[in-house]
């Protein structure tokens, strides 16, 4: 990961905890999948994808997270999961940074599900 990846999540994980979360794990990875950040809201366990673009003429942020990126998140997710007990409720969002700008990020709760 290059350094402006991880200063866009270091953001990312700053924002969500003023927010009420608390961060449990940082880029969590298995064979064939990853999850940027993993937080605790309450009782929900939440998986984060970080995404950063300086340039929106390829549809910004957002339209890079298709289908296959979305299964990734899923099965890492499932991995992180599987070596816990009784799984909590659990949400996918997404944190959208169009520069490295704070005002400039976006936080879409519940932006995927698993199916």
């Amino acid at each position: 990961m290059n350094e402006a990846g991880r200063a866009a999540e270091a953001l990312a994980a700053i924002h969500l905890e003023r927010h009420g979360l608390e961060i449990v794990a940082r880029n969590y990875r298995c064979r064939r999948g990853e999850v940027d950040l993993i937080a605790a809201e309450g009782d929900t366990l939440v998986f984060v994808e970080v995404r950063l673009r300086t340039r929106s003429d390829f549809g910004g942020a957002a339209a890079s997270i298709d289908r296959r990126k979305q299964q990734r998140i899923v099965i890492a997710a499932q991995h992180y999961l599987a070596r816990r007990g009784t799984p909590p409720a659990c949400r996918f969002d997404v944190v959208l940074l169009e520069r490295l700008d704070e005002r400039r990020l976006e936080w879409i709760r519940g932006a995927f599900s698993q199916a």
